[in-house]
């Protein structure tokens, strides 16, 4: 199966979009596999953020939707035995495509509006990017998890 290969354009769309240099590589990579000959198409990529992350993965790469999607999948997933180890794994291998089809619009989108080719580079880095604020919102959520388990276990313990 041929990916196909990004011209330095596209390689600089990316990277603005990702804005994280250390990740440009990986994200190109995966965005490689999710364009076969012009034509978009799922496709199998791991991250163990997103793994881990499930939804916050996807609000810190501003993936909106598909954010709200797997949240709202998971909890309905979770009565089922085993769901949320599922959802976890599902979510390590396709959320980074959403991440891509969210690019892929925001690239359309200032393709349309800006014709000068920095200043779409610059666009990409205006509208891209991360949310920073994930990761502690994600951090203080899970520490409050785990003290309200364990507030439960001593509960159990006492009684």
């Amino acid at each position: 199966m041929e990916y196909e290969e990004m011209s330095s354009y596209d390689k600089e769309m990316v990277a603005a979009f990702i804005a994280k240099p250390q990740k440009e590589r990986w994200y190109r990579h995966a965005f490689e596999r999710y364009s076969v000959n012009g034509v978009d198409k799922m496709s199998w990529v791991w991250s163990w953020w997103a793994f881990a992350g499930g939804p916050f993965f996807l609000l810190y790469r501003k993936a909106y939707i598909a954010a709200g999607l797997l949240f709202a999948i998971s909890i309905l997933i979770s009565i089922i035995p085993f769901g949320g180890l599922i959802i976890w794994v599902l979510s390590g291998g396709y959320s980074t495509y959403f991440v891509y089809k969210v690019y892929q619009d925001k690239k359309r989108e200032t393709e349309a509006n800006v014709t000068d080719i920095q200043k779409r580079i610059q666009t990409m880095w205006a509208v891209g990017g991360t949310h920073e604020w994930v990761v502690w919102v994600a951090v203080v959520l899970m520490v409050m998890w785990l003290v309200g388990v364990a507030f439960i276990g001593m509960g159990t313990l006492v009684t």
